[in-house]
């Protein structure tokens, strides 16, 4: 073989090293064709790219596995799949790792993370596209998806006893959607992630949030008419990839039915 050759062979198998097997697993044995091919002239070269390529099948632990929370890594193992991994142009922002929600309490003291079952994802990514088409200046905002069962009880024992329940579905009933993966609660932002005017915050328990008497809400001033039009691009989007809207609350959608949920699909604990 020729010594210039053999220099290309050796070089490019180094580089395929330090790729870190950017070809599959099937290609180690290339790696090793390429080095030792050049090895008669660079044999010292061609030693350091063989203990690359052999570091390079050691598994490590990707940087933003390390970042993830507990309760993220159990959906994620349950097959639930990250909003912001499948659709990193859909911002996220879950209110119950804060305290400006309906309890006043973080419920999520370690997610911070939007998981979605993978049938909902693949709606909602479908919704995101079709905002992008009709309003390339917005985007999609996510403040709450899968939630746990556990999660659940606790806004239940803040509602059971008040007028406000008919807002929180009883986990002794089945729950509801978020608990499945099948729903999300959503809004619309400029692409700063900066919200637009909905009428109400997301989680406001009232009139004002229901979506089958909003003519009315704006005849009484109770919500603007440029919020009834963002009202209604959200839904427009949303339906458009298969979601459903709730009655009482504007942000919220599902994927299916309750009935569908249990029959198909596993809840979350």
């Amino acid at each position: 073989m020729r010594r210039g050759s053999s220099r290309l062979l050796a070089a490019v198998g180094l580089w395929m090293a330090v790729s870190r097997n950017q070809y599959g697993e099937h290609s180690f044995f290339l790696y090793f064709l390429f080095i030792f091919a050049g090895m008669k002239f660079y044999p010292t070269y061609s030693f350091v790219a063989v203990l690359l390529v052999m570091f390079s099948f050691i598994p490590v632990k990707s940087a933003e596995g390390e970042r993830l929370s507990a309760p993220a890594r159990r959906m994620a193992k349950a097959g639930f799949v990250n909003v912001r991994e499948k659709d990193p142009t859909i911002f996220v922002s879950l209110m119950y790792s804060r305290k400006d929600n309906f309890t006043g309490t973080v419920l999520y003291t370690e997610l911070r993370e939007a998981y979605l079952h993978p049938k909902a994802m693949a709606a909602l990514k479908k919704a995101q596209k079709r905002l992008k088409q009709l309003r390339p200046d917005l985007s999609l905002k996510v403040y709450d998806a899968a939630r746990p069962m556990s999660i659940q009880q606790k806004m239940w024992d803040k509602v059971k006893n008040t007028s406000k329940n008919i807002y929180v579905s009883n986990p002794a009933h089945g729950g509801g959607m978020h608990n499945y993966g099948m729903a999300v609660d959503i809004t619309l932002c400029n692409l700063r992630g900066d919200t637009i005017p909905m009428g109400t915050k997301i989680d406001y328990m009232g009139a004002a949030a229901h979506i089958d008497k909003e003519q009315q809400l704006v005849a009484r001033h109770r919500i603007s008419r440029q919020a009834l039009a963002n009202r209604r691009l959200l839904r427009s989007v949303m339906r458009y990839a298969g979601w459903r809207p709730l009655r009482t609350e504007w942000w919220h959608f599902n994927m299916c039915s309750r009935a569908t949920a249990r029959k198909y699909y596993k809840v979350i604990p």
